[in-house]
C-alpha cells in the first residue's frame, strides 16, 4: 500500500476515534467528570509508556532532559488539554454533544485568529469571510441557546492554544503526550486517593467491567493520538486539514441520533451558518495549496527550459 494511502487511512482512524468518544464517556457513569478525567490522565501515562516500550524509543528523554523550555512548554500543554478534556467530558455526560461539536468545528477559524493576534500573520480576504460567518453563526446560537455557548468556546479555544503550544515545542506525539501525562499524574492520583478516603471514588465499587471502562480511557486517549501522528507524516497538511472534519461530524451526530439532543430551526441556522463558513475556509486553503504547489513546479522546470 503506498505511504499517502496508509497516511489517509491512519488520519480517518485517529479522526474517527475521536468522533465517536461521545459514546464512550457516558457508559462511565456513575463516575464523575472529574474522577473520569483523573483516570484519562493516569491512565494515559500507563498506555503510552506501554507503547513507546514496544518501540523500544526512549533516546527522546535525555534531550528533552537538556531543553528546560520544552518541558516548561509540555507542562503549560498539559494544563490547557487538562481543561479541554475536563470540559468536553462534562459536556457529553451532561447532554450537551452538539455544543461540544460545534466547538471542535469553530476551532481552525479560532487557530486563524490565533494566527492573526498572536504570530502576527495576515490573513487572506476569503480567511476573513470565513471568520467573519464564524462569529455571526455564534451570535446566531448566543440567541439560540439564551447564553453564550461557552462549552464551545472554551473547547474551541483551548484545543487551539494546546496545538499553538504543541507546535512551538517541537516534540513527537507519543513522546509529549508521555511528558504532558508525567505532569498530570499526581494531581490525578491525589485526587482519585482522596475519592478513595472518602468512599466516594467508583473504580471497583461499581463493578469489575466498569473499572475496566475507566483504564480504558487510557488506551483511548492514546490510540488515536499515535494514528494521527503516524497520519501527519505520511500525508499533507491540507488533507489533515480536511480530515479533521471528521471528528466533530461524527460527534454532532451522536449528538442529535444517539443522545436526541433537540435541535430547533434557530440551532439548525446557526450550524449552518458555521458550516459555510468551514466551506469557505477549505476552499481558500485548498486553493492556495494548490498555487503553492503550481509556482513550486514552475520552479523547478525553469532550470530545465533554460
Amino acid at each position: 500500500m503506498p505511504e499517502s494511502r496508509r497516511g489517509v487511512l491512519y488520519g480517518i482512524a485517529a479522526y474517527s476515534m475521536w468522533g465517536l468518544f461521545p459514546l464512550y464517556w457516558p457508559l462511565l457513569k456513575p463516575s464523575s467528570a472529574l474522577e473520569i478525567l483523573a483516570h484519562r490522565m493516569a491512565w494515559s501515562l500507563v498506555a503510552v509508556v506501554a507503547i513507546l516500550a514496544v518501540r523500544r524509543h526512549w533516546s527522546w528523554i535525555r534531550e528533552i532532559a537538556r531543553t528546560p523550555r520544552k518541558i516548561g512548554l509540555l507542562a503549560l500543554a498539559a494544563l490547557i488539554i487538562t481543561v479541554n478534556w475536563g470540559v468536553y467530558i462534562y459536556a457529553v455526560n451532561t447532554g450537551h454533544v452538539v455544543e461540544s461539536a460545534l466547538g471542535y468545528f469553530i476551532n481552525p477559524l479560532v487557530s486563524v485568529l490565533f494566527g492573526v493576534f498572536l504570530l502576527k500573520e495576515r490573513l487572506r480576504p476569503l480567511q476573513w469571510a470565513a471568520v467573519g460567518l464564524g462569529a455571526a453563526a455564534v451570535v446566531v446560537l448566543t440567541l439560540d441557546y439564551g447564553r453564550l455557548p461557552w462549552i464551545a468556546m472554551v473547547l474551541a479555544a483551548s484545543f487551539g492554544t494546546y496545538g499553538l503550544v504543541k507546535k512551538t515545542a517541537q516534540v513527537g506525539a507519543a513522546e509529549s503526550m508521555a511528558v504532558e501525562t508525567l505532569v498530570l499524574l499526581l494531581p490525578a492520583l491525589g485526587y482519585l486517593g482522596y475519592l478513595t478516603q472518602q468512599g466516594t471514588g467508583t473504580f471497583g465499587s461499581a463493578g469489575a467491567g466498569h473499572a475496566l471502562l475507566l483504564a480504558g480511557a487510557g488506551v483511548i486517549t492514546a490510540v488515536p493520538l499515535i494514528c494521527f501522528s503516524a497520519a501527519a507524516i505520511r500525508v499533507p497538511l491540507t488533507t489533515i486539514g480536511l480530515l479533521q472534519y471528521i471528528a466533530p461530524v461524527l460527534q454532532f451526530l451522536c449528538g442529535v441520533f444517539v443522545a436526541h439532543e433537540v435541535m430547533p430551526p434557530s440551532r439548525w441556522a446557526g450550524f449552518a451558518i458555521v458550516w459555510l463558513a468551514l466551506s469557505v475556509f477549505t476552499y481558500d486553503s485548498l486553493r492556495t495549496a494548490r498555487a503553492a504547489q503550481a509556482a513550486r513546479r514552475a520552479e523547478r522546470l525553469e532550470p530545465a527550459a533554460a
